[in-house]
């Protein structure tokens, strides 16, 4: 496992990390999530990402029992999670990022973690209802009580991003460190374009999710939608009519020979091409089987195999390079 910077901070996360979105509690139980995140940390993965919302709660319960009864050094790994969608409906509880929704959440966080603080908290989204400087004094103040050491955002604009960064800088407050954005091969324009400016401008990190595309970057979807899959769950339909699309599944099919000239899996590929991008801090992966996670953690032996001249042959089939 190789390690990267949390953009300009001193954090050194793995470049392979492992999250808990839509698998734990969901298609993953207490045992299985115990034995894959196992597997990631002996892998050497350092990192773990987390949200209130994930399983309304039952996420972060899950993982926290796990770190509970496997025993690590607390200082081994690091742990996020993100706030704004809530676990409730009052007109404070959902979709806020105010001081009181922000306090109220962290300690609800912690307390299903088991934990004393967290590594990492995101604000999930942008709030257009709550000032941005609220936002920022709010999470400034959390790390200043010792719940949390680093603070950023989910799907920010880079605008908004700049303007936290800048009334933290005014105040002298904690800046915002990281951004959560979506990437991959076929969702590029925000992390290679809009967001450019930032990596050297503040030292933005950034942890990537969805380095599969949902997991149509494997092929699986290709002839269908298996019924274990993830688009086959309740609640998910959006990503059969949004993200399995026939213009997708035909690009994923001419991806397939690269990868088979690399030895590699089409998901090996997917992650290693991720990687290739030198302002990613860590590509989140995710699982709901142990031989996923192996199978994930392989994709760093064909980081370095995606030669200028592959990465001319994979932007042929995507032709989505932003400019």
């Amino acid at each position: 496992m190789n390690y990267r910077r949390l953009g300009n901070s001193g954090l050194r996360l793995s470049e392979l990390s492992f999250g808990s979105w839509v698998t734990f509690h969901n298609q993953v139980d207490d045992k299985l999530a115990l034995e894959c995140m196992t597997a990631a940390y002996d892998a050497g993965v350092n990192f773990f990402d987390n949200a209130e919302a994930y399983a309304l709660g039952m996420s972060e319960t899950i993982m926290g029992q796990v770190l509970k009864k496997a025993g690590w050094r607390r200082s081994s790994y690091v742990i996020s999670t993100k706030f704004f969608w809530g676990l409730n409906d009052g007109p404070n509880e959902k979709n806020r990022l105010s001081r009181k929704y922000l306090m109220e959440a962290i300690d609800g966080s912690l307390k299903r973690l088991q934990m004393d603080y967290v590594d990492l908290i995101f604000c999930h989204r942008a709030d257009p209802e709550t000032p941005i400087e609220e936002t920022v004094r709010a999470m400034h103040d959390i790390i200043t009580q010792g719940k949390a050491l680093y603070w950023g955002t989910s799907e920010w604009s880079a605008d908004s991003i700049l303007q936290a960064w800048h009334i933290a800088d005014k105040y002298s407050l904690h800046k915002p460190q990281m951004e959560q954005p979506h990437y991959n091969m076929l969702h590029r324009d925000r992390v290679e374009k809009e967001y450019a400016r930032l990596y050297k401008e503040i030292g933005l990190g950034a942890t990537i999710w969805s380095p599969l595309a949902s997991g149509l970057l494997t092929g699986k979807y290709n002839d269908g939608i298996p019924t274990d899959s993830r688009a086959a769950l309740k609640g998910y339909e959006w990503l059969q009519e949004n993200v399995i699309t026939p213009q997708r599944i035909e690009i994923v099919k001419n991806l397939a020979p690269i990868a088979k000239d690399l030895g590699c899996s089409m998901a090996q590929l997917a992650i290693a091409w991720c990687l290739k991008n030198p302002n990613v801090s860590t590509v989140i992966t995710g699982a709901s089987r142990v031989a996923q996670v192996h199978d994930n953690m392989k994709a760093l032996q064909f980081v370095e195999k995606i030669t200028p001249d592959v990465m001319e042959r994979i932007e042929k089939v995507l032709g989505n390079k932003p400019k």
